[in-house]
């Protein structure tokens, strides 16, 4: 029976591990965004600051513990993609969201991360100090698979699936999963608890995917019945009419004004000559500012 469980064990631990690197993958598209713009945009630098603080934080539950080295694996390989990514939207980002980025890394990762080792070194001891990581990886977990509830509000609120992905969400929840029954097998309820949350919500947020996926967004729907209670269907077309008028007119204005300019300066220097402007032919100069057009006025 434990033979069993060892190789169960062994088994959800490999395909979390496989899973997990999936995820940690998953930001790839948004990156070769970032290097075809030029920019980071539209993009913030907190999920990866975090997902590193998150990896740097199991790989110390896991040194604490024995029999977990999938957990260890993983999250090495979490550490350096988390780093890469990191890296490279300092690289890209304008100088404002360039020091966002290092507050925040020097906050969570140098600060918090190094509290949470020293402090852990020399106020506790054996298995006490292992409780004590297990109890924050419990606690910080939770709050990064409460994250998403705000995104989940988005999409109901705007009707509108465009800012979560079903194949992340599909790719988190089959991460719970598998890092459930590893946790579960192994009797680590620090690694099993969290995932329980994490698996709750990636099914939410399917659920929410499917409902909305075919809905107009909100926003689109409220501009065209905006449209059209302002603007009902004679009224717009009327306005078109009248734009167009408008339009016309202000061409025959402007082509008047452009004759006037070229007649009224023969018609002054005949009346200098003492000549009657009623009983001369005038002929139009060319205006010599402006250089000779057709001008049409359609109707």
């Amino acid at each position: 029976m434990n033979g069993n469980l060892a190789h169960l064990t062994l088994a959800f631990g490999l395909l979390g591990n496989i899973v997990s690197f999936m995820v940690f993958l998953a930001p790839i598209p948004t990156f070769y965004k970032v290097y075809k713009n030029k920019s980071t945009a539209g993009f913030q630098s907190a999920p990866y600051v975090v997902g590193l603080f998150s990896a740097m934080l199991w790989i110390y539950y896991a040194l604490l513990k024995t029999n977990v080295m999938l957990l260890i694996t993983i999250n090495a390989v979490g550490c350096f993609i988390e780093t890469l990514y990191i890296c490279f939207f300092l690289f890209y980002a304008p100088k404002k969201a360039r020091m966002e980025s290092l507050k925040l890394i020097v906050l969570l990762i140098v600060v918090g991360f190094g509290l949470i080792v020293g402090l852990t070194q020399f106020f506790a001891s054996g298995v006490t100090r292992g409780v004590i990581v297990g109890w924050i990886c419990l606690v910080f977990s939770l709050c990064v698979f409460v994250a998403p509830l705000g995104v989940l509000r988005q999409v109901i609120k705007t009707k509108s699936v465009e800012y979560m992905p079903i194949l992340l969400s599909v790719a988190l929840t089959l991460s719970a999963v598998m890092w459930f029954f590893y946790g579960l097998l192994l009797g680590d309820f620090n690694i099993a608890i969290p995932n329980v949350l994490g698996f709750a919500f990636g099914i939410l947020q399917m659920i929410l995917y499917y409902m909305y996926k075919n809905k107009k967004p909100i926003s689109d729907e409220k501009m065209s019945e905006f449209e059209a209670t302002k603007y009902p269907v004679g009224e717009m077309e009327e306005k078109k009419i009248q734009e167009i008028v408008d339009h016309k007119t202000i061409d025959v204005v402007k082509l008047t004004a452009l004759i006037s300019s070229d007649i009224l300066p023969v018609v002054s220097k005949l009346k200098e000559n003492g000549h009657e402007a009623g009983h001369v032919a005038v002929e139009p100069q060319a205006h010599p500012n402006v250089p000779n057009h057709i001008i049409e006025v359609t109707a």
